[in-house]
């Protein structure tokens, strides 16, 4: 189990990881060694609540697929176990983000003084252009 919040943690099992070969630096190891990870999340099948699905997905953007899978990529790093890491890290990261319920917005007024304030520059405004067409007619 893999926790994001004190009462949320998702199974390893649902994780899909796949090593394929990364470019980058690493010399002629890059050309034999499948060191970077992709790693693949089924958000829609997890047992996760449905909200967190939601606010996952609309993080998620373009790595979220069609299907629901949660797609990370990770190649940074020279080993294939560093790359895991990342990926996991950043999944969790993200879950942690989604976790976090935003605010309602409560609708409120503006008070007095800032309707005054408002007003009182309108009329400073409109002074300064009845004053600018006064003047050009000569």
């Amino acid at each position: 189990m893999i926790p994001i919040t004190p009462d949320i943690s998702i199974d390893e099992r649902d994780l899909e990881e796949r090593f394929v070969r990364a470019s980058g630096p690493g010399g002629q190891n890059v050309n034999k060694v499948a060191t970077a990870v992709e790693l693949r999340f089924d958000v829609h099948g997890s047992s996760l609540p449905a909200a967190l699905k939601h606010r996952l997905a609309a993080i998620a953007g373009s790595r979220l697929t069609a299907d629901g899978v949660l797609l990370i990529d990770s190649r940074e790093h020279r080993t294939q176990t560093q790359n895991r890491d990342a990926a996991r890290a950043r999944l969790v990261a993200l879950l942690q983000k989604a976790a976090i319920r935003p605010r309602k917005r409560r609708p409120t007024k503006p008070n007095a003084g800032a309707k005054e304030k408002r007003l009182e520059s309108k009329k400073r405004r409109g002074m300064i252009k009845a004053r600018r067409s006064a003047g050009g007619d000569e």
